[in-house]
């Protein structure tokens, strides 16, 4: 596969995933606002700038609903819904022939549906069901992609850069949510802080999950475990390391020509320390620490890809 198409297919990609994540983190925290004090909210809203890299032109201005405003709406915001979708697209047109006309169709269906709301949206109105459709769309394009699509090597890198997308965002919130609300691992969650770590939850899409699997007494141990190792949850950190390990695996073996030993090294060493790990062992370690060894080794990983498949140069390519 060309160098160029495999770039644009991992960032159409890693953009849509961009694009529900900052939506649902709007909408949970919107929701949110309804039971919280003031000082709660600066915290909340400060939260979610982190959470999405600190945009440099977006500051906490004390009005969450302009925040979410410029989030949802704001081209020249580079992490706002719109900015993300319309990357996505523009990305899938550089490789139109490369996907099937109902993904086409699904991406082009959820571009115009965003700059059309945007042209019709009015300052300090809820953008509820705004974002509700933008996570629906993306989840749509999702199935349409893996029922209408070949599963070659282009489906595999839209695979990589869903989960290596979904693998940081799960770990940037985990961090934040460590270094704020960190207690007693073992200590029911009480107050505000409750309020807090369902926040979490929703923002991952696992309350319902979490409860299935420990009941509704939260404990940060047991939604860290959850979050970080849970082998079945589709925004776990280890479900997510499993999916993109595998289709690194499935590029690797189609470009056997090259040399991607480094690379096979870094995805199963972070796979290997979330398969084989124990809560108990990850608890008593400075937790932070090892959750920002995992976002630099997804760096690496990214970094590593790039290396092989995307920024190589004529010789590697030759020596394979």
């Amino acid at each position: 596969m060309l160098s160029r198409v495999a770039d644009n297919l991992y960032w159409m990609s890693r953009y849509l995933e961009r694009a529900e994540h900052t939506a649902r983190l709007l909408d949970v925290n919107l929701n949110l606002m309804l039971d919280e004090s003031a000082s709660s909210a600066d915290l909340r809203w400060q939260r979610v700038l982190t959470a999405l890299g600190k945009p440099p032109s977006l500051a906490w201005s004390g009005d969450a609903y302009q925040i979410a405003q410029i989030l949802t709406f704001d081209p020249s915001t580079r992490s706002s819904i719109t900015s993300c979708i319309a990357s996505a697209r523009e990305n899938a047109r550089q490789v139109r022939e490369e996907m099937s006309s109902e993904q086409w169709q699904r991406l082009n269906h959820l571009f115009h549906q965003v700059t059309r709301h945007k042209a019709d949206h009015h300052e300090n109105v809820l953008p509820s069901d705004f974002l509700l459709a933008v996570i629906e769309g993306v989840h749509l394009f999702q199935g349409v992609t893996d029922s209408t699509m070949s599963h070659g090597e282009g489906w595999q890198f839209i695979q990589v850069g869903r989960y290596i997308e979904r693998a940081s965002a799960t770990t940037t919130l985990l961090d934040i949510y460590h270094r704020e609300f960190w207690k007693d691992p073992d200590q029911p969650v009480e107050g505000n802080d409750y309020l807090e770590w369902i926040g979490l939850l929703r923002s991952c899409t696992a309350f319902e999950a979490y409860c299935k699997v420990y009941t509704a007494d939260l404990s940060p141990g047991r939604i860290i475990e959850f979050l970080l190792l849970n082998v079945e949850f589709p925004h776990s950190l280890r479900y997510s390391i499993d999916c993109l390990q595998r289709a690194l695996e499935a590029i690797h073996g189609e470009g056997g020509s090259r040399r991607v030993g480094p690379l096979t090294r870094l995805g199963g060493r972070l796979q290997a320390s979330l398969s084989f790990g124990q809560i108990s062992e990850i608890l008593a370690q400075d937790v932070g620490t090892y959750l920002q060894s995992i976002l630099r080794q997804c760096q690496e990983i990214h970094e590593m890809i790039y290396e092989l498949y995307i920024n190589y140069s004529i010789q590697s390519a030759l020596a394979g």
